[in-house]
């Protein structure tokens, strides 16, 4: 039997091969450090023989993507300046070759077989968690949480916060039918008790505040261009100041008191000023690519025992911008920043014109979870874990000009609440 090639290449058209690669991806991101290179090298699989299908679809042309690959090639020239070169000069070449796998899967994967893959990697991520995972004390708080087949709670809560976002996208935004509705459904309950289960106070907050965004964008989604955007620049006005009014008012403190939490986020704010000494050691250039969290180096070693590390691997300082900063100092700050807010920013125009495309909705929401969880957790600055894949494929999206889709969405009366049925599997357009 033959295969074509547009079954595999072709977004819309290869969306059984799509589907299991997002999920079998998403399964090596969260348990690769259990499997070991392997389950690596079967990631690399899943993405790069598709260039040789068709190197020109796949690929696309490069030169529009520079500015998604400076802070990757920023990391690689770090190797000249590092502390630890030879741990720079791997781990900057894997981050550099998981970008590439995420911009193949931009280029080959529709937004519907995206939360498709991810709905279904994820409850097979959690499954395996709760299957195998165990409970870890944390000697900081005094408490018991489920970290599953994790070593943090958070990446836990991370994945679980993922399911319940893509599920709500595929029940109301995609409107799926069958048996993806069951699918999704199932993977709202196993993701639901996953969050509550990990007790992580950043995971659960970030996804009622997505879900929320999700919502606001469908009514926003409803109205004419012009009256969408003034509308959008209205309640970001009123949420800003109402943000400021809660944070002044104390309610900052009631939310991290409902999780147990307090006003040093478990000695996350102090690793933050650990962390700014440590930038101002090399504020331009920084130490190099991951060359901080290196055994033998004494501050490493330090805040390891404070923080009774005692793997002595897999820290970080819990912010994605003080960790870049120590790191690949303000050039490489500005680089990652410029990826991130070009992805929240691109999607937002995108959501706000009269493409009324709903890719550029679930994208959008996406960069705003990605940006919350920034200023807590460094979920984009490492290779082979599932938000620097997202993070790329959304900043990726933005590279491909699109065609007006042949059906224009008028109201709920249409057969989908959000777009026509032909913008959601509408071609890539020119390239």
């Amino acid at each position: 039997m033959r295969i074509s090639k547009a079954s595999l290449v072709t977004p819309g058209a290869n969306g059984l091969y799509g589907t299991a690669a997002i999920a079998l991806s998403l399964f090596v991101f969260a348990y690769s450090t259990r499997f070991g290179p392997t389950s690596i090298l079967f990631y690399y699989g899943l993405w790069f023989p598709l260039i040789l299908v068709d190197y020109r679809k796949v690929l696309g042309s490069y030169g529009k993507y520079l500015w998604i690959f400076a802070f990757a090639v920023f990391a690689c020239v770090s190797m000249f300046w590092s502390a630890a070169p030879g741990v720079t000069l791997r781990a900057s070449i894997q981050y550099l070759s998981h970008i590439v796998c995420a911009l193949i899967a931009m280029r080959t994967i529709d937004i519907r077989t995206l939360a498709r893959g991810t709905v279904v990697g994820v409850t097979i991520v959690l499954l395996y968690s709760l299957l195998f995972g165990i409970y870890h004390y944390d000697p900081l708080d005094g408490t018991y949480s489920f970290v599953g087949a994790f070593a943090s709670k958070n990446q836990l809560g991370f994945y679980a916060s993922l399911g319940v976002y893509f599920a709500f996208v595929a029940l109301f935004t995609l409107g799926e039918r069958g048996m993806w509705i069951a699918a999704a459904l199932g993977a709202a309950a196993i993701s639901a008790y996953s969050l509550f289960a990990s007790q992580s106070a950043t995971s659960i907050i970030t996804a009622v505040a997505i879900i929320a965004l999700g919502l606001g964008m469908r009514a926003i989604a409803a109205l004419r261009p012009a009256n969408r955007q003034a509308l959008f620049l209205a309640i970001s006005a009123f949420g800003g100041i109402a943000a400021v009014a809660l944070i002044y008012g104390g309610a900052l403190d009631i939310v991290l008191g409902a999780f147990g939490k307090n006003s040093t986020l478990t000695g996350r704010t102090y690793l933050w000023q650990e962390g700014i000494e440590a930038a101002k050691a090399s504020p331009i250039f920084g130490i190099g690519y991951q060359a901080y969290w290196v055994q033998g180096f004494s501050e490493a070693e330090r805040l390891w025992e404070e923080f009774y590390i005692t793997a002595r691997s897999g820290f970080h300082f819990h912010n994605t911008y003080i960790e870049t900063a120590v790191e690949t100092g303000l050039i490489g700050l500005v680089l990652l920043s410029l990826v991130l807010l070009m992805a929240l920013f691109g999607q937002l125009k995108r959501v706000l014109s009269a493409e009324r495309h709903v890719e550029a909705m679930v994208l959008f929401c996406i960069s705003v979870l990605l940006l919350i969880r920034s200023f807590v957790e460094v979920d984009i600055l490492n290779s082979y874990h599932v938000g620097s894949f997202l993070l790329y494929f959304t900043a990726g999206k933005l590279t491909i000009v699109r065609r007006q889709p042949l059906v224009t969405w008028i109201g709920p009366a249409r057969s989908h609440p959000l777009m026509g049925a032909s913008s959601l599997h509408s071609p890539h357009g020119a390239r």
